[in-house]
């Protein structure tokens, strides 16, 4: 305990560079366990598109989306959901609602989008279209 104290008091901005990197932590693991906004696995995408039927959206750019996507996924656009054009999205307003992106950090926006719009149970693949490919899962192409 002893070296820890003298390591503090040595290296005081290390010290505080440390202390900010573990609060930050300790924040995001509350935001995340305490979020609205679920994250989701590749299988478990799978388990809810199968028990569920979940429906996933696809919110990548057109040619991303025809260079090949999850089986079932609809395309729609982040600014079209910010724009609340969600063509005919809003009759799932209660059913399980996965978004999919490329690494799964804009999904989350239009995931929070979403729930400002009303929608209940909205999630976001962890990891985006990376982890589903990483996990060698299927991929549809689009005939365009």
């Amino acid at each position: 305990m002893q070296q820890y104290i003298e390591f503090f008091a040595n290296h005081p901005i290390l010290s505080a560079v440390w202390l900010v990197l573990f609060v930050m932590l300790i924040a995001s693991v509350l935001k995340s366990r305490f979020s609205a906004l679920k994250q989701v696995s590749p299988t478990e995408l799978t388990l809810q598109v199968n028990r569920q039927n979940a429906l996933v959206v696809d919110i990548r750019a057109e040619a991303d989306f025809a260079k090949g996507h999850i089986t079932g996924a609809r395309h729609l656009l982040l600014a079209d959901i910010e724009k609340q054009q969600l063509a005919g999205l809003e009759k799932h307003k209660a059913e399980p609602i996965i978004l999919v992106c490329q690494a799964g950090m804009t999904a989350q926006k239009a995931a929070a989008s979403l729930l400002k719009q009303g929608f209940s149970n909205v999630a976001v693949l962890q990891g985006g279209m990376g982890s589903w490919t990483s996990a060698s899962l299927p991929l549809v192409k689009s005939k365009r």
